[in-house]
């Protein structure tokens, strides 16, 4: 795999190990997007160690990457997409261009996945960065760009929901993203912001609850490209058991925390998901303040 990872390095691409077999970094590499590297020397030495897959940091790459996913045998599409026609990510793509009036761009890099999906790898244009993004724009379809990274052709992965390789559908350039698609993928403004007051009552409890507050809040404004998902999940999973413990109120801590997720540049619809799986896991371990 060390060739593969010295040939995306060569084009350009910032790489980095993914774990033998999986999808991931090996366990305590974090920080992935800044330590992903095009020296090959760093490549090599990373190499020697292990036959890792290998990541490529589209963000860094100067990639926008389009995945668009096949369902999972078990997987029923949503009303929205519960169409005749409609059988993957691929299908929701055309059809969501369709009613754009945008022309897909197909003559580019592809990329077959180990469970039969598709990546299209584009240029980025310069000016705003954009952010990668999970299921907002349509079923099964994904993109990876700043934040995010993909699975480089020649990787093999073997994980319960499928065992494959990622190899070179259409070997060609990575075509400029078209503007056309850079509109479709740039994320809308967020609203103005509005303090938040978060309503705590004045007792013994307030301080520590104010600190919590604040702690999490500051763990996630400080979370690190790669890692701001999982950070955001983790502030409103253990805020979640506060709320479940009836110390704090639901509503203002979800909008802090949508607050927070928009801040690092998380899709919207990504966030509302992240933070609404955090809350109900903390609600399975409600945190109680003692009274007395």
């Amino acid at each position: 795999m060390v060739v593969a990872a010295l040939g995306a390095a060569a084009r350009g691409w910032p790489v980095f190990p993914i774990a033998v077999g999986d999808k991931a970094p090996p366990r305590g590499f974090t920080d992935w997007e800044t330590r992903a590297t095009r020296d090959p020397d760093r490549i090599r030495a990373w190499w020697r160690r292990a036959p890792y897959n290998v990541g490529i940091a589209t963000g860094p790459a100067g990639l926008v990457v389009i995945d668009l996913d096949v369902p999972k045998p078990d997987q029923r599409p949503p009303r929205e997409w519960d169409l005749p026609g409609i059988g993957d990510g691929a299908d929701v793509f055309a059809l969501l261009c369709q009613r754009a009036g945008i022309p897909i761009e197909w003559e580019t890099l592809q990329v077959r996945t180990r469970r039969g999906g598709l990546h299209l790898y584009y240029t980025a244009p310069p000016g705003p960065r954009l952010p990668s993004t999970n299921g907002s724009l349509g079923w099964l379809i994904d993109t990876r760009a700043w934040g995010g990274y993909v699975v480089a052709p020649g990787s093999h992965v073997a994980l319960p929901d499928g065992v494959g390789s990622y190899r070179v559908q259409h070997a060609t350039m990575p075509a400029p993203l078209p503007p056309s698609l850079f509109k479709l993928l740039t994320p809308a403004p967020l609203p103005a912001k509005r303090p938040v007051h978060v309503p705590i009552a004045n007792d013994r409890h307030s301080a520590y609850l104010r600190a919590a507050l604040d702690r999490e809040l500051a763990h996630l404004a400080a979370a690190q490209p790669g890692q701001r998902n999982r950070a955001l999940f983790g502030a409103a999973a253990a805020l979640g058991e506060l709320i479940a413990g009836g110390a704090l109120p639901e509503e203002p801590v979800k909008e802090l925390l949508e607050q927070g997720g928009g801040d690092l540049g998380l899709a919207r619809a990504e966030v509302a998901r992240t933070i609404n799986s955090g809350l109900r896991h903390g609600a399975h371990r409600p945190r109680r303040l003692a009274t007395v």
